[in-house]
């Protein structure tokens, strides 16, 4: 992640698409919904757009035709909902293509699906279940923000075993070499980003503490002001 331009065989560019698309229409009518009640809320869901865009350009090498960096959509969708996080991811992997031949236009939705879709929907699953845990705010802000960068690497590597089966052991295989190699660099990367959403969050919270109650997964964030 992110694939680069033109190594996905064209049926599979296709197909992930599709399959990103309703998630990237509907996230378009999350948005107007939420900036329509809202308005209020444009300044930190441009907090969370930029975190995302700074942190996912930061690239380095990995597996052929993609590189390993962190992702950022962990904040964005534990403030507003992880179907927020796919017009938003759309609009980063767009610019990052054409302006940072990061990525690429034929595997946007590969890329989409992976970072914006897959990422953001892991993390909020993961607090939620933390929460539910009653671990504490921190820890459960991390393993999202940490885990939803590994489910995007992973989901990665399934979209290059699938597209590229190893000629002995077919997908399985392939899977388990892309993954292998991801993991030299993703790994520590991951944790990297997990401290510094913790510190992002922190830092909204003690100075934004009002805005992010009224967030609709910050019911349960029991933010309080410092």
């Amino acid at each position: 992640m992110h694939i680069m331009e033109g190594y996905l065989p064209v049926e599979h560019a296709l197909g992930w698409t599709a399959a990103s698309a309703p998630f990237v229409a509907y996230g378009i009518h999350a948005v107007r919904k939420r900036f329509r009640d809202n308005p209020e809320q444009r300044m930190l869901l441009g907090v969370a757009a930029a975190f995302t865009f700074i942190l996912s350009a930061l690239k380095l090498p990995s597996v052929t035709g993609s590189c390993s960096h962190p992702t950022g959509t962990g904040l964005g969708a534990l403030l507003f909902g992880p179907a927020v996080m796919a017009p938003i991811g759309l609009v980063v992997l767009l610019f990052q293509a054409l302006l940072l031949a990061h990525g690429g236009l034929t595997t946007l939705g590969a890329n989409v699906f992976s970072m914006a879709i897959v990422g953001p929907f892991v993390a909020a699953g993961i607090f939620r279940v933390a929460r539910g845990l009653r671990l504490s705010l921190a820890l459960s802000v991390f393993l999202a923000a940490c885990l939803s960068d590994l489910a995007t690497y992973v989901t990665t590597s399934v979209q290059l075993a699938w597209a590229f089966p190893d000629a002995t052991g077919g997908f399985a295989v392939s899977l388990a070499k892309f993954a292998g190699i991801f993991a030299i660099t993703q790994i520590p990367l991951a944790i990297s980003e997990g401290l510094l959403t913790v510190l992002v969050f922190n830092a909204l919270a003690r100075f934004n503490a009002q805005e992010l109650r009224s967030l609709k997964l910050s019911t349960d964030l029991e933010v309080r002001a410092q």
